[in-house]
């Protein structure tokens, strides 16, 4: 659940600084991805998997370049620097997370309910 939670975070993050404009390439927002590594941990005769969250990095693909020179952060040429955030597929994270994190929510809460039934048996 802290893994899905960490993804709707980091895009929301992204989807706030999707229109967000600098005067040079190097001090425009660029989209943030978490890192995830799956942990597999052996205990008895079941070996449960986890997620462990390794990092935060930015994407690497190249900033939007955007000629309106009569805005007041266009550098010499021109130009305005708008972050590399693809909104199309910060949506679709935003939907994969929140469901995900839906589906983690109810596995929590049958188990609960069935552990209390199965107190409730011995009474």
């Amino acid at each position: 659940m802290s893994a899905q939670s960490l993804r709707l975070n980091i895009t929301a993050s992204n989807l706030a600084n999707a229109e967000s404009v600098s005067g040079n390439a190097q001090g425009v927002y660029r989209a943030r991805e978490p890192v995830f590594s799956a942990v597999m941990e052996s205990v008895g005769d079941e070996s449960p998997a986890s997620v462990r969250v390794l990092g935060v990095v930015e994407n690497n693909a190249p900033v939007q370049m955007r000629y309106e020179p009569g805005h007041p952060l266009a550098d010499a040429q021109g130009y305005i620097y708008m972050p590399n955030v693809n909104m199309v597929e910060q949506m679709a994270n935003m939907i994969s997370a929140s469901r995900s994190y839906q589906n983690n929510v109810e596995v929590l809460n049958t188990s609960k309910q069935l552990l209390l039934a199965t107190l409730r048996m011995g009474q």
